[in-house]
């Protein structure tokens, strides 16, 4: 089975945390099972937040690492030292590191920013999960 990693060049207004709700709601429409991997805490209560202010029709069920909920949901968001053990099809990749346990996937979605250091971080990831055997391709984010 082929890992792919697919990375996005932002533009210099792209919200990042929005296009990751984006993605993960286009991934659940298509019967994928999704973790949104955040840096911080406040990232993933801030992608929480934006998943629940979506149009009832654009609704995703989705909760936080550590939620209790009677069934797993499609979208799983964490953060750095907390995630739940659920077997996922596609990792939304908001870390500045690739992400230990990336080995389960067999999907990725990263992210280039137009910001120097940023920049940096992500040409490292890339090389890092091309070093790991990984199928690696870059778009442009519209």
């Amino acid at each position: 089975m082929f890992k792919n990693a697919q990375f996005y060049l932002l533009g210099t207004d792209s919200y990042v945390e929005k296009i990751a709700c984006d993605l993960a709601a286009s991934a659940w429409r298509l019967g994928k099972r999704v973790l949104i991997a955040c840096e911080t805490e406040q990232q993933a209560l801030d992608i929480d937040e934006a998943l629940w202010a979506r149009d009832a029709d654009e609704f995703v069920p989705h909760n936080l690492s550590g939620e209790v909920t009677t069934y797993a949901t499609p979208i799983e968001i964490s953060w750095k030292g907390k995630r739940n053990a659920q077997r996922r099809d596609l990792l939304i990749n908001l870390q500045v590191t690739v992400p230990d346990y990336v080995g389960s996937f067999n999907q990725l979605i990263d992210f280039v920013p137009t910001e120097e250091s940023l920049k940096v971080l992500a040409r490292e990831r890339y090389k890092q999960l091309r070093q790991l055997g990984w199928q690696l391709s870059t778009e442009q984010m519209k």
